[in-house]
């Protein structure tokens, strides 16, 4: 095969043979006169000659160039985005889900500006843009009813609110029902909403451990005329064996009265927090306005405050003063947020005394004196632990039934403790929130269900019990109740709950530090309930199937 170098002159190729052995190979031209064919000839006639693929090795030349452009050149970067498409399915779903989920009215879909901005959306049918959301809502209230009837126990929560003269109800375990109620709010007319409710998600007395409301009556009332009654025995149902007859026709003929009879409704729970929110602004306004060495000097304290809140609010030039005194700003309260007095009035404690004087001035409203700045720091230093409280029974995450009786005894120890060094302006306060505590929750401190699901959280167990008396007490309770659930099933090792980060609900939760248990091996009701107790905070390390069901109906309720 004949290998050549070549380059162009004109139309005459110039060619090395590099077949030849010499160490010059000899050049030879393709010319009308050449020599090319005569040196074949002559020197390389026994040689095949074959053609190469010109083509090949232009196309190979061109791609490692530009593959060397390549490499050397910075490549252009593109911003541009194609538009994914949707299909006309997922763009009803999202619609939908986007109406639901946000509460938002119907109508929303049929407003012309909303239909404008989804017909923006790409989709592969452009033709296609109707929203169904009633089609969508009854797909998400299947999956809903799905999820619920997969639950063992279940809590919920009823409000009543009102807005634009429209009444609604909420019950929420999921957001299970948002609904228009009309009519006056009467217990027999909540009643017959809420039964209505729970038969539509087949949420049965059996399965809601509890439904917590507001304090109003007409809540208590419809729960307390309305809870199930307690199965007589047999030696008293049996009587004298005869069979009563009831007439059918009187029963479907009974007027409403009579139907609302057959209601039955889950155990009732008062919200915790908006309990102790009536003891701050019932039982404690109450004493401060009555006892004859605070009233005065709260009316006055109060009314220089409230002063102060509404110049800031009202006034631009209040505001900018402020920020020369002080570089924080007034926090003004608010009816409907709980501990928003508190804050605003630690506030203004947090200044000192001469910086409130002197915005005073500036504002031209009277001055606070000494005893009138002492009252307020009392005041907030007895009530700082009634706040954060209530900020751990409002929570929304963490907030168990469990956690109620343990945040009450902790709550009334700090309180207490608070009534050493006050001045008689303050002093009987702490006094009056503790007996107001035990006053309003009576039916819920040492109650079963609430001493059951505080020890069965593995946050508290026993560390808030201080009386040993009690906590023998408490320990019974629990053995017991374990033993009427006792299963074959093997006790299980539970993973460890994850630690969370250092809040002031800790602070608040101070308890002594018990000893770890050490024994790794399956164990009988009462030396797993022993070992319960002497498990490190947040972790229950062992746990049977028996715990897990208890924890699971008493202490998983919302407060």
């Amino acid at each position: 095969m004949t290998e050549t170098d070549s380059t162009s002159k004109d139309k005459n190729i110039i060619v090395k043979c590099n077949l030849c052995a010499s160490a010059t190979p000899r050049e030879l031209s393709t010319s009308k006169n050449s020599n090319l064919k005569k040196h074949l000839d002559r020197c390389h006639a026994n040689t095949k000659l074959t053609e190469r693929d010109a083509g090949g090795e232009k196309r190979k030349r061109a791609e490692d160039e530009s593959a060397g452009k390549s490499q050397t050149k910075q490549q252009k970067l593109s911003f541009s985005r194609s538009a994914v498409l949707l299909e006309p399915r997922e763009v009803r779903r999202q619609v939908a889900e986007y109406v639901v989920e946000d509460m938002l009215p119907l109508s929303t879909v049929n407003s012309p500006a909303f239909k404008k901005f989804v017909c923006k959306i790409p989709t592969n049918a452009s033709n296609d843009k109707r929203v169904n959301v009633s089609t969508a809502d009854a797909v998400m209230e299947k999956e809903l009813k799905k999820t619920l009837d997969a639950q063992q126990y279940v809590s919920t929560t009823a409000d009543i609110w009102s807005a634009n003269n429209k009444s609604f109800m909420g019950v929420t375990k999921a957001a299970i029902a948002c609904k228009r109620f009309r009519g006056r709010h009467t217990y027999d007319a909540i009643t017959t909403e809420l039964e209505d409710i729970f038969s539509q998600y087949g949420q049965t007395n059996d399965k809601v451990t509890a439904c917590v409301t507001d304090n109003g009556s007409n809540f208590v009332k419809a729960f307390k005329e309305h809870q199930q009654q307690q199965v007589e025995s047999e030696e008293e149902v049996e009587g004298d064996g005869e069979v009563e007859f009831t007439d059918l026709h009187s029963v479907l003929t009974a007027d409403d009265d009579t139907q609302h009879g057959l209601c039955v409704l889950p155990p009732h729970h008062g919200c915790a927090a908006q309990t102790l929110n009536l003891i701050a602004n019932n039982e404690v306004v109450n004493w401060l306005v009555s006892n004859p060495e605070s009233r005065a000097v709260y009316r006055s304290a109060t009314a220089k405050c409230s002063a102060l809140w509404t110049k800031a609010r009202r006034s631009t030039v209040a505001s900018e003063s402020l920020e020369e005194v002080s570089d924080r700003k007034l926090i003004v309260p608010t009816v409907t947020r709980w501990n928003s007095f508190y804050n605003a009035y630690a506030r203004i404690t947090e200044m000192p005394l001469t910086d409130i004087n002197s915005l005073c001035t500036q504002l031209q409203i009277k001055c606070m004196n000494d005893r009138e700045y002492q009252f307020l720091k009392e005041c907030c230093a007895i009530m700082k632990p009634f706040t954060v409280a209530l900020d751990i029974l409002q929570g929304e995450d963490t907030c168990f039934y469990g956690t109620l009786q343990p945040t009450l005894e902790v709550l009334m120890a700090k309180t207490l403790v608070m009534k050493n060094g006050l001045s008689q302006m303050t002093t009987g306060l702490p006094e009056v929130i503790v007996g107001a505590i035990k006053t309003r929750f009576a039916t819920t401190i040492d109650s079963k269900d609430a001493l059951l699901a505080a020890v069965s959280l593995p946050k508290f167990k026993l560390r808030w019990v201080k009386e040993e008396a009690r906590r023998d007490h408490i320990k019974f309770l629990l053995t017991t109740e374990c033993r009427s659930l006792t299963t074959e099933e093997p006790t299980a090792l539970m993973p460890d709950a994850p630690q969370p980060a250092a809040t002031s609900e800790d602070d608040f939760f101070s308890f002594d530090v018990q000893p770890n248990a050490t024994a790794d091996v399956p164990m009988s009701v009462e030396t797993e309930v022993s070992r319960l107790w002497k498990g490190p905070g947040h972790k229950c390390l062992y746990i049977s199937v028996n715990f897990t069901s208890l924890l699971w109906l008493y202490a998983t309720s919302v407060v």
